[in-house]
């Protein structure tokens, strides 16, 4: 049920920003809404109460967001508390966000190495993958692992290029000890 909830009112988020042609702005718009909820955890404490009713959860949203967010946002942020879903608003932000993201045609990519990636390489990697994806942009998150030894691991979406030190080690022993002598 929540997988089909925040599927379904994201995808809804997205046809309203695609329709308005509003995706970019709205994009930058849910990224702050993300920030301000993540910066603020009390709100989402109060928010997800039961103790409260829905028109009181209606009542703070507005004290809370209206004329400070695009309209169809704060709108949909009422949606969410009158139907009973404000609980999945991060997952549906999220969702909004990747979804904006594949159609913009914004990638995002985790690179993992055993040091520390110097601005040289982090931009010959940025071209590499631009030039080998479909991306007009690429995100990246660049993360160190000294147990990798060296090389590096690239993750896209569900795409993983393992050129690991560590990753060549274990497949030579597992080749090894597949050898009957």
């Amino acid at each position: 049920m929540a997988k089909s909830a925040i599927t379904t009112y994201g995808e809804a988020l997205f046809q309203i920003a695609v329709e308005s042609s509003s995706c970019l702005p709205m994009l930058e718009e849910v990224t702050e809404l993300k920030k301000i909820l993540s910066d603020n955890p009390e709100l989402g404490s109060v928010m997800l109460n039961p103790r409260f009713s829905k028109e009181e959860h209606s009542e703070i949203i507005s004290n809370v967001f209206k004329g400070r967010i695009d309209d169809k946002l704060f709108s949909f942020l009422e949606l969410l508390v009158n139907k009973g879903r404000y609980n999945y608003l991060e997952e549906i932000l999220d969702y909004f966000v990747s979804r904006v993201k594949e159609h913009l045609h914004i990638g995002q990519a985790s690179v993992t190495s055993a040091i520390e990636i110097d601005e040289e390489m982090k931009k010959r990697i940025k071209e590499k993958l631009l030039s080998t994806t479909d991306y007009k942009e690429i995100e990246i998150e660049y993360i160190t692992d000294p147990s990798l030894i060296g090389g590096m691991v690239i993750r896209i979406k569900d795409r993983i290029v393992d050129n690991s030190v560590r990753t060549k080690i274990e497949n030579i022993s597992r080749d090894l000890h597949k050898i009957q002598l």
